[in-house]
């Protein structure tokens, strides 16, 4: 018997394996996501030490990259599972592990098992938020606070409450950070409905006037970066509980 039938056989598959794409992870939105996984990384570092207003604006930079990260691989049609697995992973690292770590060694610490049962509560409505979205795809609308807007407001309650003078948080302080930390958890788990900024195209042409609302926006923002930030992201989140209320009224 020849041996020729086991050689063109050999290079067939050597052909076909030339073929084939090649297995590998994609490389510009994984960096980014990276990014945003060390951004949350060093607001743990940044919150361990002592060091608050860098683990706000940390978390800030993460919420930034994780908003670019995903834009970047429509733009460039590199989206794939394991980009969306790897940014979920670094969302609940930059959203739900660093902002409960951060606000309970800002004052949390000091309500002793209750502290760390609210910071709890918040990481595992983090954990739930953002597996419900893996499973949902609600892209129009979101259902629940969105990870990165809960974990904007307990950043900037920890920022206002880091700019003062006082280097230790008053209890009035510390009972408002638990009330927000509190709330934004369980906005995370809830219904409610949200606007989702996806919505917004940056490819295509706006009125005048939006690109002035924007660089008003900008504006207001630099007169008081902490607090401006939390008075935004406090409406943000009180938007689904108020559109809901509006709603139910309207049908009754």
């Amino acid at each position: 018997m020849s041996d020729e039938g086991p050689k063109l056989e050999a290079v067939d598959d050597a052909r076909g394996a030339e073929d084939r794409p090649r297995r590998g992870i994609l490389l510009l939105p994984n960096l980014i996501t990276t990014g945003a996984l060390f951004s949350g990384f060093y607001a743990i570092v940044a919150g361990m030490n002592g060091r608050f207003i860098a683990a706000a604006l940390a978390i800030y930079v993460a919420a930034v990259l994780d908003t670019l990260d995903g834009r970047v691989a429509r733009w460039t049609r590199t989206e794939s599972p394991f980009g969306a697995q790897y940014d979920s992973l670094s969302d609940m690292v930059a959203f739900g592990v660093a902002p409960a770590l951060v606000v309970f060694e800002w004052g949390l610490a000091a309500l002793g098992q209750f502290g760390w049962v609210v910071t709890f509560i918040y990481m595992a409505s983090a954990a739930l938020r953002l597996a419900r979205f893996n499973t949902s795809g609600d892209l129009n609308s979101f259902t629940g606070l969105p990870s990165p807007a809960a974990a904007g407001l307990v950043a900037s309650a920890a920022w206002v409450g880091s700019s003062g003078d006082a280097l230790e948080p008053s209890i009035l302080a510390i009972v408002f950070m638990t009330l927000i930390t509190l709330l934004a958890g369980l906005l995370m788990v809830s219904n409610f409905k949200y606007f989702s900024p996806k919505r917004f195209g940056l490819k295509g042409r706006v009125p005048f006037i939006t690109f002035v609302v924007v660089v008003m926006g900008f504006a207001v923002v630099l007169v008081d970066p902490p607090l401006v930030l939390l008075l935004v992201g406090t409406a943000y989140a009180l938007s689904g509980p108020c559109v809901a209320v509006v709603r139910w009224v309207r049908n009754n």
